[in-house]
């Protein structure tokens, strides 16, 4: 199911939309291409889950300046010396570029575009702010929760974090992204309503408070969720509670520990539902879990059959942002492209529309090559058309099927592109003619210095 259209032109930087006066006020309307990548992966991170494109085709399709917005940016004072055609393009500003996009749930690295805009070029600059925000963020928690699920090890792990997230909207985006990145569901019901995610859920201390009794508590939740109890145990005394289901009669479908020695209680509490016959009773884990946490408890051999994770997954705790940038990459004349770069230390672009190319050997990932989008190499081309004329090409597909095509390109990747630890960089590589042109236009731009005899 896609998600509910974002009408809000306002949701820009204020510098896109000066540039964009500027823009109508000299005139200068020419197609432009853009490109939004992210320059370089963080320490914690070898690759990235492409993630977001949904929610950026809904925005790009439906965004407007309402009358209220058009009034309101007529009163600030920086737009005091534009005039009424600025305002007035507003009021019956559409997107009507096109896009060409990594489908989401595909592996990407540092300086491969995730997204090509072409568009007039106030359209393309003025939609920058959101798309950016968008991409970004849902990439980021989908590459964590891939990370986060390859510890694992084939357990199912359920995000957690919409109470910890930064704000409602972020913690729903967060829960796709993260079953895009291989959970099994979400304890968010409203993300589950949005994109067919199933949810999942315990009971919390104040449910096990609320009785006199904690086995009370425990027959009472049961008796209503036969089939689907999981009881929290580590409200009073985690074995004592073990103990109180067993002598109950009792048989939830899972038990969840929450606080102290995961790995120690979690054996404990294995023996005990084993050796009353509860062997169908699975042993759920939460409490400030990560990748690391859950590597470390699997190798001292913890008894635990699914994770919760929270926090860490929400907010992509140890790497809470992307380095995310949309730059300009081509300026139409006559409909003939001409490259644009840009050039400071430490943050050049190479110039010109590009396609990323993947090469496979015996059913792995071997390397990508970042070319111009006029060359054809061998490898298989990852950017697909997906907007045109302001409209999608075709419908997003269902949640589940991005996270099975994450999971299937994921798996595809070198074990040691994938470890957490001392992982193997994938090999990118820049064709000769991406260097071609940005030798060009560095020569094109910089003074020649004339040399005397």
């Amino acid at each position: 199911m896609a998600s509910e259209a974002c009408h809000f032109g306002l949701l820009t930087d204020l510098y896109e939309l000066t540039m964009a006066a500027a823009y109508l006020e000299n005139n200068f309307l020419p197609k432009a291409s853009f490109e939004l990548f992210v320059r370089s992966l963080p320490p914690e991170r070898n690759y990235l889950i492409a993630a977001g494109l949904e929610q950026a085709l809904d925005f790009l399709e439906s965004v407007r300046f309402g009358s209220s917005d058009v009034d309101y940016l007529r009163k600030q004072p920086v737009f005091a010396r534009v005039k009424d055609d600025f305002f007035d393009y507003l009021r019956e500003f559409r997107f009507r570029g096109e896009v060409w996009a990594l489908p989401e749930g595909t592996p990407v690295f540092g300086e491969e575009p995730l997204l090509r805009v072409t568009a007039p070029i106030i359209e393309g600059q003025i939609v920058e702010t959101f798309l950016l925000s968008t991409i970004t963020f849902q990439t980021m928690i989908a590459s964590k929760a891939a990370r986060i699920v390859e510890a694992a090890q084939g357990r199912s792990v359920v995000e957690f974090g919409t109470r910890r997230a930064h704000g409602p909207q972020a913690g729903t985006l967060a829960a796709r992204a993260a079953y895009i990145g291989g959970c099994v569901g979400t304890s968010n019901a409203e993300a589950g309503r949005k994109f067919g995610i199933p949810i999942f859920g315990t009971l919390a201390h104040s449910f096990v408070m609320a009785y006199e009794d904690e086995e009370e508590s425990f027959r009472r939740f049961e008796e209503l969720f036969p089939d689907h109890a999981v009881l929290l145990i580590d409200t009073y005394d985690s074995l004592a509670a073990i103990d109180k289901i067993i002598a109950a009669g009792l048989r939830p479908k899972a038990v969840r520990l929450d606080s102290g020695d995961l790995f120690e209680l979690s054996r404990e509490v294995r023996r005990k539902l084993d050796a009353a016959g509860l062997k169908d009773t699975k042993i759920f884990a939460t409490s400030d879990l990560d990748e690391h946490v859950i590597t470390d408890m699997l190798a001292r051999g913890a008894a635990v059959d699914e994770f919760g994770v929270g926090t860490s997954l929400a907010t992509s705790k140890d790497a809470p942002a992307l380095s995310g940038v949309y730059k300009l990459v081509d300026v139409y004349s006559a409909n003939r492209p001409t490259p644009r770069a840009k050039l400071s230390g430490g943050k050049a672009t190479y110039p010109g529309c590009k396609q990323i190319f993947r090469f496979e050997e015996r059913g792995q990932y071997t390397g990508d090559l970042v070319a111009h989008c006029t060359e054809r190499p061998q490898g298989k081309s990852l950017l697909e058309p997906v907007m045109r004329d302001g409209k999608r090409l075709a419908p997003s597909p269902p949640a589940a099927d991005i996270r099975r095509r994450a999971i299937s390109e994921l798996a595809k990747l070198p074990g040691a592109v994938r470890r957490l630890h001392k992982p193997f960089r994938y090999p990118v590589r820049f064709s000769n003619e991406l260097h071609t042109l940005l030798e060009n236009f560095r020569s094109r731009l910089t003074p020649q210095v004339e040399t005397k005899d």
